[in-house]
């Protein structure tokens, strides 16, 4: 591989950036092999979906430092914040870096039960998973791709503690992204989702159960507690593959925009999630529900065509779908006005019907301007969890929530992403996300619960959503 690069720095107190720019298009599942044979392995994208969304990949590796917060720490909240204050932020200045990537700094997840501690509600009856609350590990060094301008960029974050030198962790990085030029991924199989059989699939409820959950659900709507609750089942099976062949598999036949894999010992996470829930920028936040989604089809004929025609119409004329999202985006920037400046909050986009790869999506943007001095974990007690799946409004949603699911969501619909050393993020909504512990892997699913939802299309709508993600992993184990 030849490489023409160009460095650059920029210094604050504490932290130095450092970073290289080669203009070069890796072989992405080559880069996302290489990096997963390494320790604690961090990878945000790795597909070209990115390119429809905030353009950037991410690859780390071996981090510094691993922090994990549990459900029986005393300030969970706190333990992030001082997490986070141990290298200084850098103020304003950047090395040539493009707007919005991730200078180096955390990555991690937070699963959706730190919502309890965010907002006090009663537990689920069942924690069986024990996730963390919260797990971020801290990388010095990271390898991006700008999939618009096929650039890539070396970027290493210089300590006061540090023992190598800057140009060291460049030419490390640099030698991964060479190494990977040599790793040949098998093409993955294609999935068969008539295959699987949900009958023989374990899962946290019975069909009465979700069918009677969701009659309780529509009492409390139309009793006024709430006006809409995002409820969710949640599937097993076992799972002794490598994790990072079912990434390489949803990266091949189910790209999404703001997908990771994240190796958190003692649980892996492959997560296929089209959602971003916060993106934080020069002094900007944004916010972006999904709230509608239809399937689309490979457009192989005419006939294919004309279905995913019907389908982008039924959802651009669903009124269900636009009440629904309308709600949510009311919640959202009720949120963002607990640490935005007044007057800034807008809805930089009204309804669009965005078109993926298998599904059509109807989305919104909520942003504004963030207030002087407000830390990461103002914002994250001012939003977290996201609107779009917990309900509105939230506080009771949430605790509807926790009193008719049997288990805690543990990551699912939490975040997972990124926290800059410059106070730059990205963090998505962490549905499509395979949860892999002890030789198991968990698929939780679900939808929006609103008055005029018809329980059996809403459990129907559910067994669709977990075969998409079940025959991932039933092709992976064909393949074993």
């Amino acid at each position: 591989m030849t490489c023409h690069a160009a460095c650059s720095t920029a210094t604050a107190s504490g932290c130095t950036i450092h970073s290289r720019r080669i203009p070069f298009s890796p072989n992405l599942p080559a880069v996302n092999e290489q990096f997963s044979r390494l320790r604690l392995p961090s990878i945000l994208g790795g597909n070209d979906a990115k390119t429809g969304a905030d353009g950037f990949s991410y690859w780390a590796a071996e981090p510094v430092e691993v922090l994990h917060v549990t459900s029986d720490q005393p300030d969970p909240i706190g333990h992030v914040q001082q997490a986070l204050d141990r290298y200084t932020t850098v103020a304003s200045h950047r090395p040539d870096l493009p707007e919005g990537l991730f200078c180096g700094g955390w990555i991690g997840f937070f699963s959706y039960d730190l919502g309890r501690v965010i907002e006090p509600a009663s537990s689920p009856s069942i924690d069986d998973l024990h996730m963390q609350l919260v797990r971020l590990a801290f990388y010095d060094r990271v390898l991006a791709y700008d999939h618009r301008r096929q650039t890539v960029w070396l970027v290493a974050v210089q300590m006061p503690t540090d023992t190598e030198a800057p140009n060291q962790k460049l030419d490390h990085l640099e030698r991964l992204l060479e190494k990977s030029a040599c790793l040949r991924v098998a093409q993955p199989c294609p999935a068969d989702m008539d295959r699987i059989d949900l009958s023989q699939v374990a899962c946290n409820m019975t069909k009465p159960q979700y069918l009677a959950a969701v009659a309780r659900i529509k009492r409390h709507i139309v009793d006024g507690d709430v006006y809409q609750i995002n409820f969710s089942q949640r599937f097993a099976c076992p799972f002794t593959a490598r994790p990072i062949d079912l990434f390489h598999w949803e990266n091949a036949f189910n790209p999404s925009p703001y997908s990771a894999y994240i190796e958190a010992q003692p649980f892996d996470i492959v997560s296929a999630s089209p959602e971003m829930f916060l993106t934080i920028c020069s002094g900007s936040i944004q916010t972006k529900p999904i709230k509608g989604t239809r399937p689309r089809i490979a457009e192989s004929s005419a006939q294919a065509r004309l279905a995913n025609e019907k389908a982008y119409q039924e959802l651009v004329a669903s009124e269900k779908e636009q009440a629904e999202l309308a709600m949510i985006v009311d919640l959202e920037r009720n949120d963002l006005a607990r640490v935005c400046i007044p007057g800034t909050r807008q809805v930089l986009m009204p309804r669009t019907i965005e078109t993926c790869p298998t599904v059509f999506h109807a989305v919104a943007v909520v942003g504004g301007r963030l207030r002087p001095r407000v830390s990461f974990c103002d914002i994250l007690k001012a939003s977290f969890p996201g609107g779009s799946i917990t309900g509105a409004p939230k506080i009771r949603a949430m605790e509807i929530i926790n009193a008719v699911e049997p288990t805690a969501r543990g990551l699912y619909t939490g975040s997972i992403g990124f926290i800059g050393v410059d106070g730059t993020a990205c963090l998505n909504i962490a549905i499509r996300t395979v949860i892999i512990t002890r030789e198991m892997a968990y698929v939780q699913v679900g939808g929006g619960i609103v008055a005029d939802s018809v329980p059996q299309a809403e459990y129907d709508e559910t067994l669709t959503k977990a075969r998409a993600l079940l025959a991932g992993i039933d092709a992976i184990r064909i393949r074993e």
